[in-house]
C-alpha cells in the first residue's frame, strides 16, 4: 500500500468531508452518521480541561478540528498526506479569519516534511484522527508523533476497533475469530469451527468498498490500508513508548449490529445517538466502531 493510494482516497474525501462534523444532520438519516462530530466533542472537552495552549494535528483533513480549537484561544498548526485536504483547510481557517501558514502538506512517516513545524518547539497538544489506520509501522509513526510534544503534553490519536466486529455478526467477526483468537489451534480445529461460524453469520456483510463514493477512479476506503486496531494491545503500545494516563475514549455507537439498520434507520439513528451520551465505559468496547487514546508524554 502505498501513501498515493491514501493520498487519492482522501483528495476524492475532500468536497464533502465537513459533513461528519455537522450536528444538524445528526438526525438526518439521508447523511452518512457524522461520528466526527462526536468525536470532535471528546477532543475539544479534552484539551479544554487540559489547557491545552497549542497544538499540531496529523491529518488535518478539511479543517473543523483546528477551527474549532482555535475557537478556544489555541495555537494550531497541522499538515495532511492530501493536497486537496490541505487546500480545503486552509480555506476554512482564513474564512473564519485564522491564519493558515502553519498548514501544509507532510507526511507523518517522514519528520523531515514536519521539521517546518518544529521550528519554533513542541506543542502543548497533538491531533491524528484517521490516520493510524492508514500507517503501516504503527512503532515509527507514535514515535514521531511524540517527538513533536512537549514533556507532559497530551495526544489524541484515534484507531479503528478490530474488537467490535465480534458485535457485528459479520465477515469481519469471521475473520477476527478466525484470524486473531484462535490463531494458534489446530487447523482441523479451525475448520470445524469455521463451517459453523459460516452458516450463522452474514458473510456477505459489510460489502467492500472498492471505489470512491465521490469518484470511482479514486480507490474506496477498503482499497487503501485501513487496518483495525484492538484497544488492549494499543494501551500496552502507548505505554511501552513512554505516554502515562493512557485512556480510552469511545465513540461511535450502534445499537445492534451493522446490518440490521435497514429495518429501521431512524430508530437506529437516534438509538446510535442516544448511546453517545451514554459514557458507557465497558460496553465502548463491543458497541462502538472506533476509540481515541488520550495520553499524556512522560
Amino acid at each position: 500500500m502505498t501513501k498515493d493510494s491514501v493520498s487519492a482516497y482522501y483528495d476524492a474525501s475532500s468536497t464533502n468531508y465537513e459533513l461528519g462534523y455537522d450536528r444538524n444532520l445528526i438526525n438526518d438519516i439521508s447523511i452518512v452518521y457524522p461520528a466526527d462530530y462526536f468525536r470532535l466533542q471528546l477532543l475539544l472537552n479534552s484539551f479544554v480541561e487540559n489547557g491545552i495552549k497549542s497544538v499540531i494535528e496529523v491529518g488535518v483533513g478539511e479543517g473543523t478540528p483546528l477551527l474549532t480549537l482555535a475557537k478556544a484561544g489555541m495555537k494550531i498548526a497541522g499538515f495532511d498526506i492530501s493536497n486537496e485536504m490541505v487546500e480545503k483547510s486552509k480555506r476554512t481557517l482564513e474564512a473564519n479569519s485564522i491564519s493558515s501558514k502553519n498548514i501544509i502538506w507532510g507526511d507523518v512517516r517522514d519528520s523531515i516534511t514536519l521539521s517546518p513545524l518544529l521550528a519554533d518547539g513542541q506543542y502543548d497538544g497533538l491531533v491524528a484522527m484517521g490516520v493510524m489506520p492508514h500507517v503501516e509501522n504503527d512503532i515509527q509513526v507514535l514515535r514521531n508523533m511524540r517527538s513533536m510534544v512537549k514533556p507532559g503534553g497530551k495526544v489524541f490519536i484515534e484507531f479503528r476497533n478490530k474488537l467490535f466486529s465480534l458485535f457485528s455478526f459479520n465477515r469481519l467477526t469471521y475473520e477476527f475469530i478466525m484470524d486473531d483468537l484462535l490463531s494458534s489451534v489446530s487447523d482441523e480445529m479451525k475448520n470445524s469451527v469455521s463451517i459453523e461460524l459460516k452458516k450463522k453469520l452474514e458473510m456477505l456483510q459489510p460489502p467492500d468498498r472498492l471505489q470512491h463514493f465521490n469518484n470511482e477512479s479514486a480507490p474506496g476506503y477498503d482499497a487503501i490500508l485501513s487496518k483495525f486496531h484492538n484497544p488492549f494491545e494499543v494501551k500496552s503500545m502507548f505505554e511501552a513508548e513512554g505516554f502515562g494516563e493512557v485512556n480510552l475514549l469511545w465513540y461511535h455507537y450502534h445499537p445492534a449490529p451493522p446490518y440490521l439498520e435497514s429495518i429501521n434507520s431512524q430508530l437506529y439513528r437516534d438509538e446510535s445517538v442516544k448511546l453517545e451520551h451514554e459514557s458507557s465505559g465497558w460496553k465502548g468496547l463491543f458497541l462502538c466502531s472506533a476509540f481515541v487514546i488520550e495520553a499524556t508524554k512522560m
